[in-house]
């Protein structure tokens, strides 16, 4: 049996609130009872603890925060990829992976013999260590694999997982759609029409389980 790996971040690096100045510039503030509850543990189900903070180091360094906003550490992006791989798509249940392989045109995605599990573990071996290094040194090490699977395997998870449904696991607080505008899977603004006619309208961002208004089992989930 695998032993449970655990991720311990603290509460005020993730999520949060984000407010938006009258110049359109995203700050992000936490309630103070959040701040108070010093770091929380992440049941890891596919990652080691190792693991998972260099695949949140390589992240951060993708999709950072800066003064325009949030980044892949506050939104969690680690655990989205945690949850994937650890899930049918990780081992390839649902694409046809049989040979024989052949390198196809680049709109028809991904050819190859590996599973995303399996390009994580090559990649995971290249970027050991390195939530340990200086920005800079990650920046260095990242450039050397822009062009592997794995690179953009990575880049693509991190931005899927700033702005994917809470309820796989990225996305804290709905934070990456706070930053953008993106209200939620709303499914009408009937209501909303003549309260706003000519005016501006952000609405809070609502996820699926809470337009719905029940807990939405994700397809990650076996």
């Amino acid at each position: 049996m695998r032993r449970r790996h655990f991720l311990t971040v603290s509460v005020a690096s993730v999520g949060g609130l984000l407010i938006y100045s009258l110049d359109r510039r995203p700050h992000r503030v936490l309630a103070q009872e959040r701040l108070s509850l010093g770091s929380i543990r992440i049941d890891l189900r596919h990652f080691t603890e190792s693991e998972a903070l260099d695949v949140a180091a390589a992240a951060a360094r993708i999709l950072p925060s800066d003064e325009s906003g949030p980044g892949a550490s506050e939104a969690g992006v680690v655990v989205y990829i945690d949850r994937q791989l650890a899930g049918p798509y990780g081992r390839d249940k649902y694409r046809y992976s049989v040979g024989p392989f052949a390198e196809g045109a680049p709109e028809q995605g991904y050819q190859g013999r590996e599973s995303p599990r399996d390009i994580y573990r090559q990649g995971l071996a290249r970027i050991a260590g390195m939530a340990r290094l200086q920005p800079a040194a990650q920046d260095q090490l990242l450039r050397t694999l822009e062009d592997t699977l794995f690179f953009n395997l990575l880049r693509t998870h991190t931005i899927e997982g700033m702005f994917c449904d809470p309820m796989h696991g990225g996305n804290i607080d709905m934070i990456g759609w706070q930053w953008i505008g993106f209200p939620g899977p709303r499914m009408s603004y009937r209501d909303e029409i003549e309260q706003y006619h000519g005016l501006p309208f952000r609405p809070k961002p609502l996820s699926l389980a809470q337009v719905l208004g029940k807990r939405v089992k994700p397809s990650e989930e076996e």
